[in-house]
């Protein structure tokens, strides 16, 4: 392909996302070959995999200032396109950060290529153009970035007389800087001799993986998450790997509370296999300020009285009128994106003990799987995929229907 077609699809690209697209030709051997930077093989350049990952990495973790190896691979295709592969490092509203053009086929060093992954504070997502058109998995890429000082009061939950600790700030900000008595109190803990102004965070590398929805397979059908590791990247981590090593399967939704005392819709729980609402996987996960906000299909942690006490149990938000007041107090890490009607029908069950939100007869997880995550389209939202509406039972209009005498 000429240079000025190439140049026409990198200015079609840019108009897609709103930006004008720069970047130098893919950091590819010539020749195609499987080698590493500085002539190692790669493990997985041999390996099978998921056909929609046309782009896999050598290794999970990748440390400060070293290469960061990835293959690109055909994959579905028999050739690769006359101008090569293109990459974009994407945002999660579709912003492209970074691009590189005319890719083919082996091993190449991910961060020369796109220098731009150096400058990430969250989670984004590289994803490869054939043709004009965004092409299999993206790849996840999350900056390794230490967790700023947790702030908590003891406060009394609304209308009640019970204590609880209450997360007001990460760091010295606030969660909401509009609350006078949140920045009151926060100020006053600077001036404490114990105060603990925590280590300035610090990039220690990049964890780099496909992308992949987690499929919730329930006696009541099926629902379909996209994880937002943007939003919390250890916490979506943690339940893929649970998803994705059989921790789910065979348990049950074992708290149900379709209203709560102000009749919104309010969560349907799960995640704990003794089903009693005590158990765990073994670990506490530190509490991740998550930028997610608590919707309907939103998927968080459930947790214990302290803030990092979560681990296995997590909850689907029923509404947004009912769960606004989770917004960081709890981690949300995802969001479903199909199975509106399977939440609907879980929140429905019979409920044997309304206070505590016990189901007569608990709705069951008989398995969890991760499944390929869609291409990532320059300039559209990664939330766009998200369920917006309340599943209802279509009304059949029997109108025309003749009625009995």
């Amino acid at each position: 392909m000429s240079h000025r077609s190439l140049q026409t699809r990198r200015q079609c690209l840019a108009a897609i996302a709103g930006i004008a697209i720069v970047g130098s030709l893919l950091a590819i051997p010539a020749d195609g070959s499987n080698a590493a930077p500085g002539g190692v093989p790669s493990p997985i350049a041999q390996a099978s995999g998921i056909s929609q990952d046309l782009l896999q990495p050598n290794r999970l973790y990748n440390r400060i200032g070293r290469p960061i190896p990835v293959v690109l691979a055909l994959r579905g295709r028999t050739d690769a396109p006359a101008a090569g592969f293109d990459l974009l490092l994407i945002d999660v509203d579709g912003t492209v950060l970074d691009s590189a053009n005319g890719g083919q086929p082996g091993e190449f060093d991910l961060l020369s290529t796109l220098p731009a992954i150096m400058d990430l504070q969250r989670t984004a997502r590289i994803q490869v153009i054939a043709d004009g058109m965004a092409t299999g998995t993206p790849l996840v890429v999350q900056p390794m970035i230490g967790r700023t000082p947790l702030r908590t009061t003891r406060d009394f939950r609304p209308g009640t007389d019970t204590r609880y600790t209450r997360i007001i700030g990460f760091g010295d900000a606030v969660l909401d800087p509009d609350a006078p008595e949140d920045v009151a109190k926060l100020e006053k803990m600077k001036l404490s001799p114990d105060w603990d102004p925590g280590e300035p965070p610090v990039l220690t590398g990049f964890r780099i993986y496909p992308d992949r929805d987690v499929r919730i397979e329930t006696d009541a059908g099926e629902i379909l998450v996209a994880l937002a590791p943007e939003a919390a990247p250890n916490t979506a981590w943690n339940f893929r790997h649970l998803a994705a090593n059989g921790f789910y399967d065979d348990t049950t939704f074992h708290r149900v509370v379709h209203f709560d005392r102000t009749g919104r819709r309010f969560v349907i729980q799960g995640g704990d296999p003794s089903g009693t609402g005590e158990g765990s996987a073994g670990w506490d996960l530190p509490m991740e300020n998550s930028t997610l906000f608590h919707d309907l299909g939103v998927i968080s942690m459930a947790r214990a009285d302290h803030p990092d006490s979560a681990g296995s149990q997590f909850f689907f938000c029923l509404s947004r009128e009912g769960t606004a007041r989770l917004d960081g107090q709890y981690c949300a890490f995802g969001y479903a994106v199909d199975g509106a009607e399977t939440i609907a029908k879980t929140a429905d069950v019979e409920i044997d003990d309304v206070a505590a939100g016990t189901p007569t007869t608990p709705p069951t997880i008989t398995r969890m799987t991760l499944v390929p995550a869609p291409p990532q389209d320059p300039g559209i939202a990664r939330s766009d995929r998200r369920i917006t509406e309340w599943w209802t039972p279509e009304v059949k209009d029997t109108s025309d229907e003749r009625r009995p005498r």
